[in-house]
């Protein structure tokens, strides 16, 4: 974009001899993960993040002897926590083979896998120069480590530049004390620190530092590319990054109680329809620390409780609209989870004491103060790959009459055998589908209607397949708010003849069962 700056007991053999020759060191199964505390934020939600809980733990000292470790287990999703330490690097990453990994040399591998937790132990882990790759996999922790200058040009090179990058149909990843780290930006050969694109959800970034970077993370490849959503970042520290702190292409993102120091060119790049609950962070020295910039794809944001401390802003363009210098919410958010602000005053503080790799994985106490959390047994995921399950944007059914009974409707791209008039029939039997993955459907009544809330349920068997969405007023054509998933939704309450749910990004093919709009 922008910024310069094969049996089963066989293959198990093969693998254990790999593993005595590579530096990896087998162990019985523990009763509970070498992980401190537990998941926070959206890696809550979709069934949980526990990682490689309840399995064996394995040590390591090499990338090859933790792609050995993935490979010696009985499947793809057995549960496993391999403790790392030591340098990890090109020199002792190699490609390993197995049933229950699709392991690569140059870059520590998680693809087609789930139920796994890599946790930096002892003296520390440093993957450097080595990036970390998520694809297609489920219930991932990574925790305590380093993963610095990783390079997309120049030598080596290693996972496309991004220090963890997520790809391709990623659910429930946590994240958590790592400090990902780069010396400069894409003319040094250097992209992303934490990245996640092509359907990435349910991800939490937790107490990590992110710094010297010309990119901090994006969630989403392109302006269509609206799949993701439902990530966390909380207490973490980004510090002399330039841009994308993080960028949000469509999707929900909750962002609070992070240290900003020195964002030199933007920070917070809501856009294309993605919603951000930015709450009690600390921005210092920046500039353009929020706001939708370098595109006319408008984002939004909801703010609490910030601290803006030497930040200066730039005037609005065609391609800029910074939110200062007097931030002020345009959209609302909800959050399904519980979770504890620390004031934005103690944010530095608390913040420079528990955020990266070797800090003894504390965190807040939820009053300003660092505490150790201790290591709690947590239980096997019940399903490691369970559909996805959309978070609903208000916890509570709207009360009062559904007016889009008796009400009219039309829409856009109807699919063979559904009707527009299913929407509204208080019948879950009955759906709305486009033609493809995006369409449009309305309710509309003869008179002015006040609606300030609306209801979208999926049919039985679709849920989860709606991904971005925008609710339109059908009179005006303006915006009236956007986001992903369905579930209750609240506008701004407004009179008109005509509302419309459009969906601009699904998983397969969405069916809308019900379209319920409501005075309040």
């Amino acid at each position: 974009m922008r910024r310069p700056l094969a049996l089963r007991l066989n293959a198990a053999l093969a693998t254990l001899a790999v593993a005595a020759a590579t530096g990896v060191v087998m162990s019985m199964p523990e009763a509970s993960a070498a992980v401190a505390g537990g998941a926070t934020g959206y890696a809550t939600q979709n069934g949980g993040t526990t990682g490689g809980a309840g399995g064996e733990t394995v040590r390591a000292t090499t990338g090859t002897a933790i792609h050995a470790a993935l490979c010696g287990r009985a499947g793809s999703s057995t549960p496993i926590t391999i403790e790392v330490e030591g340098t990890i690097n090109h020199g002792n990453t190699t490609k390993v083979s197995g049933d229950s990994c699709n392991t690569a040399a140059g870059v520590i591998e998680l693809k087609q896998i789930s139920n796994v937790t890599i946790v930096g132990v002892g003296s520390g882990a440093v993957f450097d120069q080595l990036g970390i790759h998520i694809r297609q996999s489920s219930n991932i922790i990574i925790q305590n480590v380093t993963v610095k200058n990783v390079k997309k040009s120049g030598s080596p090179t290693s996972n496309g530049g991004d220090a963890i990058g997520m790809e391709s149909d990623v659910r429930n990843v946590w994240v958590d004390h790592t400090t990902l780290e780069a010396s400069g930006g894409e003319s040094e050969g250097y992209d992303g620190l934490f990245d996640m694109k092509d359907n990435t959800q349910y991800v939490t970034l937790s107490y990590s530092t992110l710094r010297n970077s010309g990119r901090g993370g994006l969630v989403g490849s392109s302006e269509t590319e609206l799949s993701n959503g439902y990530i966390t970042y909380h207490h973490n520290l980004y510090e002399n990054i330039d841009s994308r702190a993080p960028l949000l292409r469509g999707g929900i993102a909750h962002i609070y109680n992070n240290y900003y120091v020195k964002l030199n060119e933007s920070g917070i790049n809501s856009r294309a329809g993605a919603r951000a609950k930015v709450d009690n962070n600390y921005f210092k020295d920046s500039k353009d620390v929020l706001g939708t910039f370098y595109t006319d794809a408008a984002g939004y944001w909801q703010v609490s409780g910030n601290t803006f401390d030497n930040v200066t802003w730039s005037a609005s363009g065609s391609e800029n609209n910074p939110a200062g210098p007097d931030p002020k919410s345009n959209t609302t958010v909800s959050i399904p989870y519980a979770y504890t602000l620390d004031n934005a005053s103690c944010v530095p503080a608390i913040v420079g004491a528990t955020a990266g790799a070797g800090k003894g994985l504390k965190v807040s106490d939820g009053s300003c103060s660092p505490t150790t959390p201790t290591p709690t047994p947590t239980p096997d995921p019940t399903d490691p790959t369970p559909d996805p399950t959309e978070p609903t944007p208000d916890p509570t059914q709207p009360s009062g009459t559904n007016l889009s009974l008796g009400a009219g409707a039309d829409g856009s791209s109807k699919a063979s055998g559904s009707s527009y008039g299913n929407v509204r029939d208080g019948d879950m039997s009955t759906f709305w589908s486009p033609a493809g993955s995006t369409g449009s459907v309305s309710v509309k009544w003869g008179t002015a209607t006040s609606v300030a809330k609306i209801n979208v349920r999926e049919a039985a068997g679709s849920t989860g397949s709606i991904g971005s969405w925008r609710v339109v007023n059908g009179d005006t054509g303006a915006v009236l708010t956007s986001g992903s998933g369905a579930g209750v939704i609240t506008v701004p309450q407004t009179s008109l003849k005509k509302i419309t749910f459009e969906i601009t990004g699904s998983t397969g093919t969405p069916k809308v069962a019900e379209f319920e709009t409501y005075a309040g």
